[in-house]
């Protein structure tokens, strides 16, 4: 059993423990309204949420999880952290709590999880936004993130606890900054905690490792949700020319981009970040009473 969230955990007082598809969900869910799924990137958790969470919970009932594997969730039955068994993982959830997003909001591989959600119909939802969305294959791996050894080295049974034991504040702080993000305390002490933690570290390795961008970059162009991209100019991990592409390749689709944030732009700028949320959920005619 995956353990529960300490009490000073962000929006502590939020959290449900949900099991549904062969998982033990750590779940925040707040607010009222049309119903609005954040999704987290690769390695964080909802604690990357932690200002950006009550914000938008004034407006939307607001339902955010731990990924599979990742800070108090359990992880995937069979070990499976593809981008497909992610969003099926996710849909099942939903299921479980009865809900239909109206609005989908991801970081970087979150949006992956929703664009893939929306493309195979486990969600319908009015409007998707991605920030610093991982959505096409960038950098010097084709297709995915990492290359064959890096594969093997990630589903290696001992490589997780390692890289645990040599994690430190330093670690994580220098880890952060070299996103182009610059995180308060709080966030480093958060971010701290979880890559101590090996099984939170063997998540994020064989989620990147199985991941397969280049399958979701065929499909894009038939995405028929309306989609905002908010893409910051000093983002190291994402490049923004990656929301460029898709702005690109998906009709209708708007880029917005985000000067002096890096790729952790809305622990940056929550205030910001909520504002262009809003906005969008405005252009789409989704009102506080519309679902």
């Amino acid at each position: 059993m995956v353990a529960e969230p300490p009490l000073d955990w962000p929006n502590r007082s939020a959290s449900l423990k949900v099991s549904a598809g062969g998982i033990d969900w750590h779940v925040q869910r707040a607010g009222s309204g049309p119903t609005l799924l954040l999704l987290h990137g690769t390695g964080a958790s909802t604690h990357s949420w932690r200002r950006l969470f009550p914000m938008l919970a004034a407006r939307f009932d607001v339902i955010a999880p731990d990924l599979p594997g990742h800070a108090f969730t359990s992880a995937p039955p069979g070990g499976d952290h593809s981008m497909t068994a992610f969003s099926t993982a996710v849909g099942r959830l939903l299921e479980k709590l009865g809900a239909e997003p109206a609005l989908g909001v991801g970081h970087s591989a979150g949006a992956a999880v929703l664009a893939r959600m929306t493309l195979d119909g486990i969600i319908r939802p009015k409007g998707l936004a991605a920030i610093n969305g991982a959505l096409l294959s960038f950098g010097p791996y084709a297709g995915s993130l990492f290359s064959g050894l890096a594969r093997a080295i990630a589903m290696a049974p001992l490589v997780p606890s390692i890289v645990a034991r040599l994690v430190d504040t330093a670690a994580v702080r220098k880890l952060l900054a070299d996103t182009g993000s610059t995180i308060d305390p709080e966030g480093i002490r958060l971010y701290s905690r979880l890559f101590s933690d090996p099984g939170h570290v063997a998540a994020t390795l064989r989620m990147m490792a199985m991941w397969d961008l280049a399958a979701l970059g065929r499909d894009l162009p038939r995405l028929g949700t309306p989609l905002l991209l908010l893409a910051a100019d000093d983002d190291r991990t994402v490049p923004p020319a990656v929301s460029d592409r898709v702005g690109a390749m998906v009709p209708g689709a708007r880029v917005v981009r985000l000067p002096g944030l890096g790729h952790l732009a809305h622990e940056e700028d929550p205030n910001g970040t909520a504002a262009a949320l809003r906005d969008f959920a405005d252009g789409i005619g989704l009102g506080r009473d519309e679902a």
